[in-house]
């Protein structure tokens, strides 16, 4: 553990703080970036979109996270690439009055605001991304949910895809929210429901499993979180349809802790699928 903390202590990384001026959504939306230790912006480098949850912002996998340590550490020992690490904002702790998510809703176009704007804004600016096979996401819990959903609506532009006690759908209500239309939660509750990734791998036709074939998927959920059975049973339709899916439940909840540990595996896993 010493030899690891002197790596993080040594490591030259840094986490900025930018914003960009959204004509979809209307306002203004900040951002977190990782850049590695010895960033180069003349140097191309891959890029992960690393997704918060429900009641969360783009500050949170740095905050509460820890995702800098963890990073500096992994590419330290060589199990993550230097890479580019993109933290979104999709949310606010006021679910209730602040629209959250990352589907199109009432009013929030927000996934077209990330394919149209933002993505192509953040890789231009960070020298970043800019093909299939240097662009994975990720994300916990709504953000689990949402990184499946994107790969799965848009597999030529991810070569990964990694749900962390993911939010996958809405048939049980899983999340609730008030049942008022006036309450953005519902909006953000109905958009899950919606965008179900189940209902998705039952739809699809031969056409979209070859495309889903090109993403690698990987769930990875604790056995106390109560979403627990939704990966389980996305994992399994995603086999059943040929699809090169991992599945991990490991002891844990729906906790920053859980979180914390599950960076260990998934950043490595997308710089392994990341073509070099």
């Amino acid at each position: 553990m010493a030899g690891l903390a002197a790596l993080s202590a040594a490591a030259q990384s840094k986490i900025v703080t930018e914003s960009i001026q959204s004509g979809k959504l209307g306002c203004e939306q900040k951002y977190n970036v990782y850049l590695p230790d010895g960033y180069d912006a003349a140097k191309s480098y891959p890029v992960i979109y690393l997704l918060h949850g429900l009641y969360g912002d783009y500050s949170n996998w740095v905050q509460m996270g820890g995702m800098k340590i963890i990073a500096d550490e992994l590419i330290g020992t060589g199990e993550l690439c230097p890479v580019v690490i993109v933290m979104p904002n999709a949310g606010d702790n006021d679910v209730h009055n602040y629209q959250n998510g990352y589907f199109n809703v009432k009013d929030w176009p927000y996934e077209d605001f990330f394919f149209q704007e933002f993505l192509p804004a953040v890789e231009q600016k960070f020298n970043c991304g800019g093909s299939k096979g240097k662009r994975a996401v990720m994300g916990l819990s709504m953000g689990g949910g949402g990184s499946i959903a994107y790969a799965q609506r848009h597999p030529e532009l991810f070569s990964s895809a990694y749900g962390m006690s993911a939010w996958l759908d809405n048939k049980q209500r899983e999340v609730r929210g008030t049942g008022k239309p006036e309450s953005k939660l519902t909006l953000t509750d109905e958009s899950v429901r919606k965008h179900s990734t189940l209902d998705f791998m039952d739809n699809a036709d031969e056409k979209t499993i070859g495309q889903l074939k090109t993403v690698q998927w990987f769930l990875d959920c604790g056995d106390d979180d109560s979403l627990m059975p939704l990966s389980v049973e996305l994992h399994l339709k995603m086999k059943k349809a040929g699809l090169h899916s991992e599945l991990r439940v490991r002891n844990g909840g729906h906790t920053w802790e859980y979180w914390h540990t599950a960076l260990r595996e998934s950043f490595p896993f997308a710089s392994r699928n990341f073509c070099r």
